[in-house]
């Protein structure tokens, strides 16, 4: 079943805090169409730096390849792994320029589509479990219980008490 991560854009000028329709449920696995066509799928995405890195990488891993005199086919191979990297970290980068970008990470909910993600997000994030703007409670540890120094005939472990045959 697909994890979605949920991630909270910054409030905008005029606001306090951010609207709900703004945050982002970014799926994770493998995207179809950024392994087709991956400039288009970050361009589309607004993925400038990654778009960038793409064409830059892209374009010294062919000059390099054809320089070595690599044969056409060894030249496929490579463009479709890296094809095939950008399809399967297609998430990773999306989720890395929103970081970058200074949205928040509210959390992750599975779910069989974005749809019912976002239905699972907001039911909980409505009672006020997920809301960013408010500061968990410091969480409460039991005391530690102090019995002593070990008795010379305490074992940790499974292991047979001392002296018994096994």
């Amino acid at each position: 079943m697909p994890t979605f991560t949920v991630h909270e854009p910054p409030p905008r000028k005029d606001e306090s805090v951010t609207a709900p329709e703004r945050f982002v449920f970014v799926r994770d696995g493998f995207y179809f169409w950024a392994f087709v066509l991956a400039p288009v799928w970050l361009f589309v995405r607004r993925l400038w730096l990654a778009l960038l890195i793409h064409i830059v990488l892209t374009i010294i891993i062919a000059v390099g390849l054809k320089f070595a005199q690599v044969p056409a086919f060894a030249r496929g191979i490579c463009e479709l792994l890296v094809a095939l990297g950008i399809g399967f970290e297609a998430a990773t980068i999306w989720r890395w320029t929103l970081q970058r970008r200074g949205w928040k990470t509210l959390g992750f909910v599975v779910a069989e589509d974005q749809e019912i993600a976002e239905q699972r997000f907001f039911a909980e994030w409505t009672k006020g479990a997920g809301r960013a703007d408010e500061t968990p409670a410091a969480p409460t540890y039991a005391k530690p219980v102090w019995r002593g120094a070990p008795a010379p005939s305490d074992v940790i472990g499974l292991f047979p008490e001392p002296g018994q045959q096994r």
